[in-house]
């Protein structure tokens, strides 16, 4: 481990250009702008390949004890005590930031495909007014997604977290003045936060057990978590269900999905990069990172393991009857997402992580070869609808070839990238097991998994063939004006095609080479990282069948794909289609998902906002509270105005008058006393009367009488009186008091105890 290695400039540099794009950015050209984006991630990409090629893998080369990581200790942040009494413990927290192979494999992602995605968006927006914005935002994305990566605690990570689910916010409403797109910035917003309160429920229980919140500490302190109960479950169950509720909140998974596929609102490169490459596979870094907590729950990373697979086939499904070119690849994300919980949720975390870094590749190539294609369409009443398209290979050559490689990639054909990850999910898998989990689990995760993939090859050739094949099915007024993209739109996927055809080879699995293990799987399981994948524990001829059933399943997805549609629809495809209207209808509508959710979230939720809104805001703070004020304000506003009428006279008498009840009120004698036992007599006690008004008690215009008893006469004396009693007990003392100058006079009792202990 080395220390102080300055992190912080790989964060810091993105954060830099949004703060001088969101401040300053109107005021500087539309090329001053984009170039100052572009550089700050440039220079962000630059630091973290230095600091892996220098630091990181120097330190990974030489081996020994614990994970290599370069370190950035940063400054205290949080201070105080956990506990209580004697068991108080100190804790402090600091804002550090480390590199490990876990994190350098997200920081390289991010830097280098956010890169290539701010250099295509010079061109894609370059016509839009909120250019300066838009750069701004993307680059604070940026910067907040770097942090959620190489945070060295679970606060820090929080804080990139939100950061980037309100990046997302400010990203999908770009355009917020079309209702859309304002809507489904919203949706995304108010979803995530039903997953981050979860997150954070998660982050308190594991400081409560652990005193801890770093994760070297919360590290050590899982066998305080493995050792707890809550409701009569583990600790650990609690904790990690909450973690993966939120990691299902950002990263799409059911029930959380619903915001993803409404994100497509947002301008393309936003997809690609959000939503496609780095944002929503947050939830899949968490896990993986907190590998080490969630291996002592498999009842969790069964759950975990069958929301992915639900999510990936139940996607995909939907996947087949979508139209608009980038719904389609939403869908398709969401259920390759789902393939990335499969594997972290069967203990391949090396596998999921990945199947990630892949993805990034190839996904947010579609995205951007999607983009490419609607601004070649941008004539087009709408440009995303598949329907409308066809033949757009020889107007589109290098969209075209880039756009079919990434589909080969992600319909997991070999030797490309998602072939590789694909079929490493798939084969932990089918050998997963667990405490608890009937041994048939994992066969039916793989079984689903693999139906899921089945579908992503056809569904994902469907879009290629009905989009760059046959002829044109649009405006003939469109068709004259398809070009190609710009340079700064075609080499950046150019760039991707190329990682999505090499990637994969650094996780060749070990039966295909001489080594033990793939060299992926090595960097992420040296020291303490990541677990590594169970279907390294397999026999070479089950993995060899496995990876044929894998890459079959792909190429028969493409071969149903091109015998539906290629050239364009088939008239029997449109019959098939006609006969199953029911069910397509059922399938376009996802389901009736959204609606569902409406009927008995929304619009429940939306109207118990509303009756409080009536009760209290309109009837109870407005129409009583302010009600009332407004009209005592009114009333007394009234009696004053007759009060001040600019009569001199009346001035003078009311002047007269209050200082008259002043002296009247103020003048009047003090009917207070006090009582105290008299030493060595028996049942005798002393009386003494107090003056808190003009004058003392002595003066010679105050008269005093005295009851010693209800039964007894009055007394006239001063403003002393001795009371002796016969027998101990309770008595009623009395004192009248009255002032000859003023005519006034107070009568005043007391009950007090006589005698007795």
């Amino acid at each position: 481990m080395t220390s102080d290695f300055p992190l912080y400039l790989i964060p810091l540099l993105p954060l830099i250009g949004a703060a001088i794009n969101l401040l300053f950015g109107k005021r500087l050209s539309k090329d001053t702008n984009h170039y100052i984006a572009i550089t700050a991630v440039g220079g962000a990409a630059v630091i973290a390949i230095h600091a892996c090629v220098s630091g990181l893998w120097p330190l990974w080369k030489a081996g020994g004890p614990g994970t290599p990581s370069l370190t950035w200790q940063g400054w205290e942040w949080l201070h105080g005590a956990a506990g209580g009494g004697m068991g108080e413990t100190a804790v402090s927290l600091k804002a550090a930031l480390v590199l490990d192979p876990l994190s350098a494999v997200m920081v390289l992602v991010i830097t280098l495909i956010g890169f290539l995605i701010h250099l295509y968006s010079a061109g894609y927006m370059a016509e839009d007014k909120r250019y300066a914005t838009y750069f701004g935002y993307l680059n604070l994305f940026t910067g907040a997604m770097l942090i959620l990566v190489l945070g060295d605690s679970l606060p820090v990570m929080f804080v990139g977290w939100e950061g980037v689910g309100l990046c997302s916010y400010l990203l999908i409403g770009f355009w917020f003045d079309v209702d859309k797109n304002a809507n489904a910035g919203r949706k995304a917003f108010v979803v995530n936060r039903i997953g981050d309160f979860a997150f954070l429920l998660g982050i308190f229980l594991t400081f409560y057990f652990t005193k801890s919140l770093s994760f070297s500490g919360v590290r050590d302190g899982v066998g305080e978590i493995t050792g707890s109960r809550i409701w009569g479950a583990p600790a650990q169950f609690w904790i990690c269900l909450l973690f993966f509720i939120g990691a299902c909140g950002k990263s799409a998974q059911i029930p959380l999905y619903v915001w993803l596929p409404d994100a497509m609102a947002g301008p393309t490169p936003v997809s690609a990069l959000i939503h496609a490459a780095t944002m929503v596979t947050a939830g899949v870094y968490m896990i993986a990172r907190l590998s080490f907590l969630y291996v002592t729950a498999p009842t969790v990373m069964a759950i975990v393991a069958g929301v992915g697979a639900a999510t990936a086939l139940f996607a995909a499904i939907i996947g087949f009857a979508q139209n608009d070119l980038k719904k389609v690849l939403a869908y398709s994300t969401v259920s390759q997402l789902g393939l990335m919980f499969v594997g972290v949720g069967t203990g391949n975390f090396t596998g999921g992580v990945f199947h990630l870094m892949t993805h990034a590749f190839f996904k947010a190539g579609l995205f951007l070869g999607a983009g490419s294609v609607m601004h070649a369409l941008h004539h087009a009443k709408d440009p995303g609808d598949i329907r409308e398209m066809g033949g757009l290979r020889r107007k589109l050559p290098i969209t075209h070839i880039t756009f079919l490689i990434y589909c080969i990639a992600i319909a997991g054909i070999p030797p490309l990238a998602g072939f590789f990850s694909k079929d490493g999910i798939l084969a932990g898998a089918f050998a997963f097991t667990a405490p608890g989990v009937p041994r048939f689990y994992g066969h039916l995760i793989w079984a689903v998994s693999s139906l899921a993939s089945l579908g992503t090859a056809v569904y994902m050739f469907r879009l290629y063939f009905l989009t760059f094949t046959g002829k044109f099915r649009g405006d003939h007024h469109v068709e004259t004006h398809l070009h190609e993209s710009p340079a700064e739109m075609t080499i950046p996927l150019i760039v991707l095609g190329l990682g999505a055809m090499a990637v994969g080879f650094v996780g060749i699995p070990a039966f295909l080479r001489s080594h033990h293990e793939p060299l992926f799987v090595r960097w992420l399981s040296s020291g303490d990282a990541p677990v590594q994948a169970l279907a390294l524990h397999m026999s070479s001829s089950r993995e060899w069948l496995l990876m044929a059933v894998a890459t079959g399943a792909g190429v028969i997805g493409i071969i149903v794909a091109a015998a539906l549609w290629l050239g364009g629809p088939r008239p029997a495809v449109v019959s098939l289609g006609n006969g199953l209207g029911p069910v397509k209808k059922l399938v376009a509508s996802k389901f009736y998902i959204d609606e569902l959710y409406d009927l008995v979230l929304v619009r429940p939720f939306r109207w118990l906002c509303m009756a409080v809104y009536q009760i209290v805001d309109r009837f109870i703070i407005e129409t009583l509270l302010l009600g009332l004020v407004t009209t005592l304000v009114d009333f007394s506003g009234r009696a004053l105005r007759l009060l001040q009428n600019g009569h001199v006279q009346r001035y003078m008498v009311v002047t007269t008058m209050a200082l008259a009840a002043i002296l009247w009120f103020g003048m009047r004698p003090s009917d207070e006393f006090t009582v105290q036992p008299v030493m060595g007599a028996q049942n005798t006690i002393s009386l003494h009367a107090n003056a808190h008004d003009y004058g003392t008690p002595n003066a010679p215009q105050r008269k005093y009488k005295w009851k010693c008893a209800t039964d007894d006469p009055w007394k006239a004396g001063g403003p002393d009186k001795t009371c002796e009693y016969p027998n101990p007990g309770k008595y009623e003392v009395q004192l009248e008091v009255h002032d000859d100058l003023w005519g006034t006079s107070n009568k005043s009792s007391k009950l007090i105890r006589v005698g007795g202990d």
